[in-house]
Formats: structure tokens, sequence, C-alpha cells
């Protein structure tokens, strides 16, 4: 009994100096504490560690203004301060030439340890072709962790564009618009001949050659009728106003997507629009040198200086100031051009293209270690009013709201309007404003340009968004696009310059001949394996 009670006084006695020690050790800590931050906090209570680095692409345009640089900005500083400074990561941007964007990608891809820990692309075949060699992030498990606010804002639709064979590997960024192309016609060309503005193919052509014969802008031979270049947004409404109705087979097997676009290159019609564009061309109706003008700068002089009597156009793309119309008004007294919507095809629908509703392909390389930190700043991104902020800047000094549109503020300062250079460029989530509903995306695109051209826009828009052909999504990626898609794009291009530009007793044995090459070049490729594509999708 003794030795019990003895052991469990020994044993109290043990736990009492033990306790001891803990009080004395947390009143050290605390008294501590009130000197010197703990080794795991810093002195403004947040971690202590050394801030990891995230590294995101971004386009440079080349267009900073004095001050900035496109790594050292308003709103490289701004996400510094409200992402990266609350989650310790220091945020760096990694230039990439626009007009260079998939071969520089290339490079920094190859290098390993100096691609960016985001990338993107425009071009679906880079992106398959990245996801196919291996050399991209599985995205799914980390959306789901980390991405709920993006995946909400994105949705299942937008998303699915990003997938390779079932696994996540992009973060597909969200149009706010899918129109694409309007048609603009000189206005006072037609009041001054007394025509009736053309409401299909046919009308368009007799009008042209009235403003070939009769000049009323008074040019001296230097009238372009129908201004053309070899860019999409010239050559595509005339080319899909052809293509003959078809079955959905025919559709998604006939169809060749070269880049982001689709080609209707085999498709019933293609070759009755390339004859058309020859007639023009052989009768002096459309522009000499278009093939030449790849970036539409010769087009956008012509216009500028009264020149052309119709063309077509991104929706938007003429109304900016200081663009092609607002030049157009300084240049020529009484200029004025209305938006159209002319070409016809064999249902008397004005057919034109959309966009697919993603835009950019964003991608985390295999390689990159700060997979959820690039989740977490996409997510960032998506949440509360953090993209609304970086696509319209500063309520009172770059906007103001009316009826819940963000409407610019006129005559804003030179720091206001130097905050928004590249705001469309940081926002990489989104292809366009976002504020809920079509609706008012299209009205805030619209209030973005001169107020004397908002109810003009307004109508292009419409136009851009009526009768459009939807684009051809496979089951999966067609490899043979891939691997061929540079290569027949510009034998695509060679074959309309070619064949407008043929003399009419020539055109038959030119288009045989091109088109044997392109199929020979790959075009027969893609169509067998589109087929096989779609035969599976059909036994599913």
């Amino acid at each position: 009994m003794f030795r019990n009670m003895k052991r469990k006084r020994y044993t109290g006695t043990k736990r009492s100096l033990l306790l001891l020690v803990l009080i004395c050790s947390l009143l050290f800590t605390a008294c501590s504490s009130k000197n010197e931050p703990n080794a795991a906090e810093g002195a403004n209570g947040g971690t202590s560690e050394k801030p990891v680095t995230l590294k995101i692409e971004v386009f440079d345009r080349g267009n900073s203004p004095a001050g900035y640089t496109i790594t050292d900005n308003y709103w490289t500083k701004w996400i510094g301060e409200n992402f990266g400074k609350p989650n310790n990561i220091d945020v760096k941007y990694v230039p990439v030439p626009r007009s260079e964007e998939v071969e520089k990608l290339n490079v920094l891809m190859a290098s390993g340890s100096d691609v960016p820990d985001i990338v993107f692309t425009y071009d679906p075949n880079t992106f398959n072709r990245y996801a196919k060699q291996g050399g991209l992030t599985d995205l799914g498990p980390l959306l789901d962790e980390h991405g709920p606010n993006l995946k909400q804002f994105l949705g299942e639709d937008v998303l699915s564009y990003g997938q390779f064979e079932g696994t996540q590997y992009a973060i597909p960024a969200k149009r706010s618009n899918l129109g694409k192309y309007a048609s603009f016609i000189r206005k006072d060309w037609l009041d001054k001949l007394s025509l009736p503005v053309p409401q299909t193919t046919d009308e368009l052509y007799e009008t042209l050659k009235a403003f070939k014969e009769k000049d009323p802008g008074e040019l001296g031979g230097q009238v372009i009728p129908l201004g053309m270049t070899i860019a999409s947004a010239q050559y595509e409404p005339l080319i899909w106003s052809f293509i003959k109705s078809v079955s959905e087979e025919e559709r998604y097997t006939l169809t060749q997507q070269l880049g982001s676009n689709d080609y209707p290159i085999l498709l019933p019609g293609f070759k009755d629009a390339l004859q058309f564009m020859n007639k023009l061309y052989n009768e002096g109706l459309i522009s000499k040198d278009f093939g030449l003008d790849k970036d539409k700068k010769k087009l956008g002089e012509d216009i500028s200086n009264g020149k052309v009597g119709f063309f077509s156009e991104d929706d938007i793309n003429i109304y900016y100031e200081n663009g092609s119309y607002d030049l157009l008004q300084k240049n020529v007294k009484g200029a004025e051009i209305a938006a159209v919507d002319v070409y016809t095809n064999d249902e008397g629908k004005h057919a034109k293209p959309k966009y697919a509703p993603n835009g950019l392909y964003i991608m985390i390389p295999k390689s990159s270690e700060r997979a959820v930190e690039a989740i977490k700043y996409l997510d960032w991104m998506a949440s509360g009013d953090n993209l609304f902020t970086i696509q319209n800047g500063i309520e009172g000094e770059n906007y103001t709201l009316v009826d819940d549109i963000p409407v610019a503020v006129e005559n804003q300062t030179e720091e206001a309007l130097n905050r928004m250079y590249n705001a469309g460029d940081m926002a990489i989530i989104s292809n366009g404003k976002q504020l809920g509903s079509l609706e008012k995306n299209l009205k805030a695109r619209a209030l973005q340009m001169p107020k004397q051209f908002h109810e003009q826009v307004a109508v292009a828009q419409q136009i851009a968004n009526a009768d459009t052909i939807d684009p051809v999504l496979m089951d999966r990626p067609i490899e043979a696009q891939t691997k061929y898609a540079t290569t027949l794009l510009d034998k695509f291009n060679e074959i309309i310059v070619k064949m407008t530009m043929a003399k009419p007793d020539q055109f038959e044995s030119i288009y045989e001949t091109m088109i044997k090459d392109y199929m020979a070049s790959g075009g027969q490729a893609i169509l067998d394996e589109r087929t096989e594509v779609y035969k599976e999708m059909q036994s599913k």
C-alpha cells in the first residue's frame, strides 16, 4: 500500500513539473512574439516563406504606351497586389509576340524549363498536338479541387472544347459573342445613283457593276466596287453563301478544319463560289492585288480613302475611333456606310460562319510545378468582380454604369486610357466582356465605339448573329488535321487567289490541278479520318 501511494505521489510530481515547464514555455513564446515575428509568419501576419513564382504567357502587340511595358503595367501590378500577395505568389509575365504566337509557343514548349506555367493558343490543332504528345497537365482533378468558380463561369459546353480523348487538358476561354461577320456598303453611293440596298447576291452583282461604270465617288477609274483580301473576314461570307444544303454526314466528313476555322473546300458549292469570284475579278469588280493583302492594311487604306463600294469584315472592326469608317468620314465629305446582309444561299438565308463558344485554349505544361497555383489564378479571375474590373477598369475614370452596362467615360485622362491598353489580353478566361447575357454583352460592345456609331454597330452585330453556321465539333481530334493543317491552309489560300485571278477559259483545268494537289498533300487523309470518326460517332 505504501509503495502504491509513493508511486502515485511521484507520478503527480512529475506531471506538475512537466506542466510548469509547458506554462513557462508558452509564456516565453507569448512574450517573445510581441517583439519578433514567429518563424512561420511575417511582420504583417502573412507567411514569411519565400513566395513561389507563377509564370504566365501574355500577348505582346508592341503597343505599350510610354512608361509601361507588357510585363510591367497597371494590370500586372493590380493582379500582383490582389491575387499574388494574398496567396504568397510572385506573378511573372512572359511576353509572346501576337503575330508569332504559335511559333514562339512551340519554342517555349520545347525548352521545358523556360516554358511558362500558363500558356495559350487560339489554334485547336496546336492544342491537340501538345495533348497527344503528353506535354500537358490533366486539369480535371485540379478544376474539381481548386476551380469551382471557374467551372461555373465556363460551363460544360465551353469546357468540352478543352478535352482531348476525354481528358481536360485545356481551359477554354469563354466567348461573349459568337457572331463574326457583317457586310458594308457605301450608302451615299447608292443614294447618288438612286439604287436600293441590294438584298441578294444577284442584286449585289448589279450594284457592283453600277459602281464601276458610273463611278459615284468620282474617283477617275480608281473605284474598287468590292474590297477583298486573303483574310477570312473578307472571303468567308461570300464563299459560305454558295455552299449547298448537305446532310449531317456530309457536313461532318467533307468539312476540313485548318487552324481555328472550318473550311468548305470539299463541300458542294465551293467551286461555284470561286467561279463567282473569278467573274468579279475578270470584270474589274474586285480588289486587283487582294492576294497580297494578308493583314488587310491595303483594304483599310482603300476604305478610308473612299475607294471601296462594298466589303465584308469582322462586325465592329470599321467603327473604332480612328478606324476605317472614322477616317473615311474625315477624308470624304458626306461619306456614309451602311451594314447590310446580302450574300444569299440556296435556302434564301444569309449564311455565314460563327465562332465556337471557346476562344483561347489555356494550358498548363506537364513540366510545370505550379499547376495548383495556375488553376487558383484562373479561378480567382472568375471570382467576384475581378474579371469585370480587369475588363472595364475603374468606375468614374474608365466607365460609368448605365442600366448595369459599363459605358466608357468620354475624354478619359491619359492615365485612364493607358491603364486599359492591354486589359483584353490580361482577362484571358474571356474573349469579350461578360455581363451575364448576350443582349448585355452586345450592348456593352457597341458602347465601346464612338457615340456616332452606336446604332450602326447594333445593326452590324445583329447581322453577324443572323443565319449563322455552327462549327463542326468531332468526338475526338483529327490527327491528320493537326499534321497537315499549316500546309493545307497555305494551299487553300493559294487556291482562292489563283482561281479568282485565272483566265475564264483556264478555270476548269487549274481548279482540277489544284484540288488534286490539295488532296494529295493531306486533304484526302483528313477526309478519310473524319469519315472514320463520324462512323464511330454513329455507332455509340
